[in-house]
């Protein structure tokens, strides 16, 4: 099974392109299906090995959520199989992905966001650094990801337009507004050059290397709490936030599906529901016989 899991990984990593973290997650996965079948070969794995599978992962009361992404990532690992010759029957094929309850997304007010882009101080480095990756997340509504790897010679401090590589290392062009570029630039040009490692990269961490994605989190948390906002939010909610106010204000949902990177519409349609909900409050409040 191992030496199946490895050559699929390489498919995702050479041929599809895929980042580190989707292949990491799809190793996570395939690993605990390895370990559930034991020495079983996979050439007799069948929709009744797969159904006993799924049946221990909800007696384990795994989430609905994490049921339907194990199911995803053997999906693609059978299809792969199946397609290359390794199995004469895909396995999968016979099983169908549970149905999942639509999870809105969590989204700030512009009141909100305001007040935490602006919650870090902006007289020394540190703060200035949290400032511009607040400003640029709202601002750009990129993704986590996206910001990391983000370096200088992808601002165009001008124009005000930055370059970012998507998933699959898709590039596309996003506008940034002028809080962020004003933001970057106060950071960029204060920050102690002495320590700056790594000389492309827009945002840094203490060491002066690349700033991760789990530093981002942190970020996020400590102005979270500095500033009593109560939503649990996670720095994809300001991502959310970007693209429900966009639609809020007219925005169209195709220009916004750019704007975030979607291959898909329906991937964005998502915050169309989120604008109804806030309508359908407006509405509730406002008409009087509502």
């Amino acid at each position: 099974m191992q030496r199946y899991i490895e050559k699929f990984l390489n498919y995702l990593r050479v041929e599809r392109n895929a980042s580190n973290h989707t292949i990491l997650n799809y190793k996570i996965d395939l690993d605990s299906f390895d370990t559930f079948i034991g020495d079983k070969d996979v050439a007799a794995i069948d929709h009744l090995t797969l159904r006993r599978f799924l049946a221990e992962m909800r007696a384990k009361n795994y989430s609905k959520r994490t049921v339907a992404r194990k199911l995803a990532s053997l999906r693609s690992f059978f299809k792969f199989l199946f397609r290359e010759g390794h199995i004469k029957t895909n396995p999968v094929s016979a099983i169908s992905t549970p149905k999942l309850d639509k999870k809105l997304p969590v989204v700030l007010d512009a009141a909100r966001v305001a007040k935490l882009v602006q919650c870090p101080p902006d007289d020394n480095e540190p703060g200035m650094r949290d400032r511009a990756i607040l400003e640029t997340l709202y601002s750009t509504g990129i993704r986590v990801s996206e910001l990391v790897g983000l370096d200088l010679d992808d601002v165009d401090f001008i124009s005000g337009v930055a370059k970012v590589f998507g998933k699959g290392s898709k590039e596309r062009l996003v506008p940034i507004g002028e809080p962020a570029i004003a933001a970057i630039r106060k950071y960029t040009e204060k920050r102690d050059a002495r320590k700056v490692k790594d000389k492309d990269a827009v945002f840094l961490n203490k060491s002066g290397k690349r700033i991760t994605d789990r530093s981002i989190r942190r970020v996020i948390d400590k102005y979270m709490r500095i500033c009593s906002i109560a939503e649990h939010i996670s720095p994809h909610s300001l991502r959310h936030s970007f693209a429900t106010h966009l639609l809020d204000r007219g925005a169209d949902l195709r220009s916004v599906q750019e704007l975030l990177g979607h291959m898909n519409l329906s991937t964005t349609q998502i915050y169309t529901h989120v604008t109804m909900d806030r309508l359908k409050s407006v509405y509730d409040k406002a008409h009087p016989r509502a």
